[in-house]
């Protein structure tokens, strides 16, 4: 492996946190230009496919933009393979938890994201991304006494209502 893969290897590593992070924050600008214009997308092991980055982001958007939904999405033990000049491929590891104040709820679960990486104009872009479940699992929240949300990116502005 020649230094300058490696440090495309990286390039693709920081796009794809950057997707996360922008994903949780819901930083929708941001996170629009991780994609390609002509990017797929395949959520939930193939249940919620898309076309072209603005589908995308009309899904991301809507199912993930109420201040009542929390995400926390971590990729780790990323393979990723330079396939050719500007093209790429990866598989992550997923872990991720979901808090839906509004339907009182708590989603969490684990999947393998297999991602297509494409540099355009000197930049890597997600050109397909999607994932397919190891297993997820649900509960109510209004099931556990006491339980609450102390803190929230929107709502206390990322401030521990503990805190004081």
């Amino acid at each position: 492996m020649e230094l300058q893969e490696l440090v495309e290897i990286e390039q693709i590593k920081r796009l794809k946190y950057r997707y996360l992070r922008c994903l949780d924050q819901k930083d929708w600008d941001d996170l629009e230009q991780c994609f390609t214009e002509d990017a797929t997308a395949s959520y939930g092991g193939g249940a919620y496919p898309f076309e072209g980055r603005d589908r995308i982001m009309a899904f991301l958007r809507e199912a993930m933009g109420a201040d009542t939904f929390h995400s926390s999405h971590q990729c780790h033990h990323p393979e990723i393979d330079i396939t050719g000049d500007g093209t790429a491929t990866g598989v992550w590891a997923l872990q991720d938890v979901v808090i839906d104040t509004g339907f009182d709820l708590t989603i969490s679960g684990a999947a393998f994201y297999t991602d297509r990486y494409r540099k355009v104009d000197g930049d890597w872009r997600v050109e397909h991304t999607g994932y397919k479940r190891l297993y997820e699992e649900v509960f109510p929240r209004g099931e556990f006494s006491g339980l609450r949300l102390t803190a929230s990116w929107w709502t206390t502005d990322g401030r521990s209502e503990l805190a004081g």
